[in-house]
């Protein structure tokens, strides 16, 4: 077994977990199924409920009534591996991300004509992949799982009809599992587990510039964590610390981003969205992980891990329009393209993924003045990926349908 077998680290899990989800890199975009009908334009401009407070936190300003959001998106994702050979033999079955969710939950209450209070519950990173038992690509990765949630208190100020501002600090609890196949050790695993709790912020500027038009800025922080878990080996060739468990230690920054869009309200029946997303993803150069206190036999294989990754800044465009068909019904639609942070060097079986075109569809009912049920679809394609590896090479195709749904009550 060489050090390969550990550079499955934790992070990787992280990078493989969201690779099928509807944001590049492993971000997760799914916190509002009312912008998920655009395909997330105009999220930092809209301010049309409750998530604002993680689209654009000074989108309070514009809520006039105490209200409370909620809902959930699912995602089903397919893969087909193809033209896959190596060295190692084995199957290529795809399909390694299970049917999952991201929930959602925010809460808003103007204090005065001036601030606004808001708190948000949301899942900014995190899915799972898990390839077969045979998977040729095993020793590369096997299963990966993690869950991100985060708690945002929220504050926003209105100076006046035209401009606001919001603030927010982020409570991120970050946990994660991860197994691999080891290569040279018969029915070997390495699982490596950890977990932290970071800080980060959420900053938000909105300028209405008539009643028709309003722009919008959004900076997510970048959050600074440092895993503490364990690493187990399990299998024959360990010899006699098979079943043995290592402290480990795992330094991880999620990137910062910003949000800029416009909404402009064509008439009374359309609106108009437009935004880009740019994500400081060249933050992730390398992957550092350390496992403290193994036996001098092992060090050599389990001991420090650095795996470059060489990720690049990227950028997400969205383009999207509301027809408001009548009281009650508001239909959505939007396209989006997003660019992958891997390159064709460093990608592996645990991060496949390469640029996206999505499109959604989106609709809105309110039965009366209270209550807003928001469902949303999304389809993504993405450009078809190879992984080069001395020992393992294939294309992957990845696509995935999104459904979410949302509901919010108005006090």
């Amino acid at each position: 077994m060489s050090k390969r077998v550990v550079q499955t680290s934790l992070f990787l899990a992280l990078a493989s977990a969201a690779s099928h989800s509807f944001a590049g890199g492993f971000a997760i975009n799914e916190q509002s199924v009312s912008s998920m009908g655009t395909a997330f334009a105009g999220r930092s401009s809209s301010a049309e409920d409750a998530s604002t407070v993680f689209g654009n936190p000074a989108g309070m300003a514009r809520i006039k009534r105490e209200q409370v959001s909620g809902g959930i998106a699912l995602i089903n994702a397919k893969t087909d591996i193809d033209d896959a050979s190596g060295a190692t033999r084995g199957s290529n079955d795809g399909d390694m991300v299970p049917f999952i969710g991201a929930p959602m939950g925010y809460y808003v209450k103007p204090l005065d004509d001036n601030w606004s209070f808001g708190l948000g519950l949301y899942v900014p990173f995190g899915l799972v992949t898990d390839y077969e038992r045979n998977f040729q690509g095993r020793y590369h990765g096997d299963r990966s799982e993690v869950r991100v949630i985060t708690l945002q208190p929220t504050l926003s100020y209105r100076f006046n009809e035209q401009l606001s501002v919001g603030f927010g600090p982020t409570i991120n609890r970050i946990d994660g599992e991860l197994t691999s196949a080891t290569p040279g050790t018969r029915d070997g695993k390495v699982t490596i587990q950890g977990n932290d709790t970071a800080l980060g912020f959420n900053l938000g500027v909105l300028f209405e510039i008539n009643e028709q038009s309003r722009i919008g800025m959004t900076y997510h922080s970048m959050v600074d964590y440092t895993l503490k878990g364990d690493t187990q080996i399990e299998g024959s060739g360990f010899g006699p610390f098979s079943g043995s468990k290592f402290d480990t230690t795992l330094a991880l920054k999620t990137p910062e981003s910003v949000d800029f869009s416009i909404t402009h309200e064509l008439n009374a029946d359309w609106t108009l969205y437009a935004g880009s997303t740019w994500t400081r993803w060249s933050r992730l150069e390398e992957i550092r992980a350390v496992n403290k206190d193994v036996p001098a036999p092992l060090n050599a294989r389990i001991g420090n891990i650095v795996e470059p990754q060489n990720w690049h800044d990227t950028w997400s465009h969205a383009v999207g329009a509301a027809y408001k068909l009548n009281r009650q019904w508001t239909l959505r639609a939007g396209f989006a393209v997003d660019q992958s942070p891997t390159n064709n060097t460093n990608r592996s079986p645990r991060i496949p993924t390469g640029d996206r075109k999505v499109f959604s569809l989106g609709t809105a009912w309110s039965p009366n003045d209270d209550v807003t049920i928001d469902l949303a679809y999304s389809y993504l394609m993405e450009d078809d990926t190879t992984i080069e590896r001395s020992d393992y090479r294939s294309t992957y195709k990845n696509s995935a349908h999104g459904l979410g749904t949302q509901v919010t009550y108005r006090f």
